[in-house]
């Protein structure tokens, strides 16, 4: 089932999660792990991030170096498959510019749709480790907008082979990312809104949000978006901090705010334990707070720490 559709017939609000494949060498049963104890809550759906390739210096048997491109995350569309099968859940693979071809990622589109994965979300991406900024694939799709496109293509059969004529149509939903503090490469919110539009214009679907841990800052979102005739739905991401390093490697890595009081009341904490009841306790207040405010939906970024998710969803339902 679609996003939009689930949400049209919800009449309670839903939660989701995301999950990171494991890293190479790693099974899939981390990830059913990392699962089962979450799925008492009857999640709508489950995104898995998609992760570009690494370049790395290593070192020949003659002595020369020479740059090896790894993967340490592979596995996306396989999980989706497995969640689907294991779980009879929707499984919502990310999509991303960085590190992939336009051929790429018409193949993943073509190996999800003979999965029946209907739902996809269309990400830039992160700059490559060591890079400052953002460098596409010189085959590949520069903005999420350009991949958005590729997906409507596909969706109305349209491939990039121009011998293909009446091509099998897909029919994927197509989710795309919003910025309540704006992206941080965005010289100012209304531009920010500006380019979101573009992707939705273009046949996004519903957006799902960065990290925030001020609800204002969602609020404050949403009517924007609103009122530049962005219509569609705006699921807000959940993210719980659980330590005090998180205190400044989330601004740094996610350019989100840490409010003052969240801030101070973990410095306060003495213990990793007591950090993870001051996270444990905000998150709380956040979900709370956003279903008074009739929020549709809570999507959490689980990345590690579902037992928080676990202990905040048994308090809320």
């Amino acid at each position: 089932m679609k996003v939009t559709e689930r949400l049209a017939e919800a009449k309670d609000t839903i939660v989701s999660f995301e999950i990171l494949p494991p890293t190479k060498g790693k099974s899939i049963e981390s990830i059913y792990g990392h699962l089962d104890q979450l799925m008492e809550f009857n999640p709508a759906f489950i995104n898995v991030t998609y992760h570009r390739a690494e370049q790395i210096l290593k070192t020949r048997k003659d002595g020369r170096l020479e740059w090896v491109e790894i993967r340490k995350r592979p596995g996306t569309v396989g999980i989706c498959a497995a969640l689907m099968n294991k779980y009879k859940i929707e499984a919502i693979p990310h999509l991303i510019c960085g590190g992939f071809s336009k051929e790429e990622t018409e193949n993943a589109l073509i190996d999800l749709d003979f999965l029946g994965i209907k739902n996809v979300l269309a990400l830039r991406g992160d700059a490559a480790v060591g890079e400052k900024f953002f460098t596409p694939n010189p085959h590949g799709h520069r903005y999420a907008e350009d991949l958005v496109r590729q997906i409507v293509d596909l969706n109305h059969g349209r491939y990039m082979e121009e011998e293909i004529i009446e091509g099998a149509k897909t029919d994927f939903c197509i989710g795309v990312a919003g910025y309540p503090e704006k992206h941080f490469e965005a010289p100012n919110v209304e531009t920010d809104i500006y380019y979101l539009k573009r992707k939705i214009d273009l046949g996004g679907d519903y957006v799902t949000t960065q990290l925030f841990y001020n609800n204002e800052h969602y609020y404050n979102f949403i009517k924007k978006c609103r009122e530049h005739d962005i219509t569609v739905p705006i699921i807000p991401g959940l993210k719980p901090l659980t330590n005090k390093k998180q205190l400044t490697m989330i601004p740094r890595v996610f350019n989100v705010e840490v409010p003052v009081e969240l801030y101070t009341e973990m410095m306060k904490a003495k213990t990793d334990a007591d950090c993870e009841k001051v996270g444990t306790e905000w998150l709380l207040h956040q979900c709370r707070d956003l279903l008074k405010n009739n929020a549709k939906v809570l999507h959490f970024y689980t990345l590690g720490k579902p037992s928080v998710v676990y202990n905040v969803l048994k308090q809320l339902f």
